[in-house]
């Protein structure tokens, strides 16, 4: 599932993390839009070559559109994936707190959806949710 890349906040750490993490985080965002720009430049060839009336080629590009969007959706999962880890470790957060810093909104949604349902089938009562402060 393709996720439009619109970030919660400018900084994707609420804390001191390392150089390491944060290089990590942005080298993962980074191919994810590298993959983002690929699909979109297919899209546009296998536009044009529609309008030209070449529909082999069209399809292998639209194919290979798809196949960029896939790469690009696998990055991201992984920066989404790793950015969590990192903010959420044991002693970051208390046991009743979720950060979302460094998700993008959609991620975000559907972890605190998560969150919630696991919250609410262990009994848990609340729920606190950290989110940047300012956005973009």
């Amino acid at each position: 599932m393709s996720y439009p890349m619109t970030q919660l906040g400018g900084c994707a750490f609420n804390h001191d993390q390392s150089g390491s993490a944060e290089q990590e985080y942005d080298r993962l965002r980074a191919l994810a839009r590298q993959e983002h720009d690929k699909e979109s430049a297919c899209k546009d060839k296998a536009h044009n070559a529609y309008e030209r009336g070449d529909g082999q080629a069209a399809h292998e590009l639209s194919e290979e559109a798809k196949r960029h969007g896939a790469v690009m959706d696998q990055y991201n999962k992984q920066a989404s994936e790793f950015i969590f880890r990192e903010n959420n470790a044991v002693g970051r957060v208390a046991s009743d707190t979720i950060d979302l810093h460094g998700q993008f909104v959609q991620e975000a949604e559907d972890i605190l959806e998560q969150r919630i349902k696991y919250a609410q089938s262990t009994g848990q009562t609340h729920l606190h949710v950290c989110v940047p402060s300012t956005f973009p």
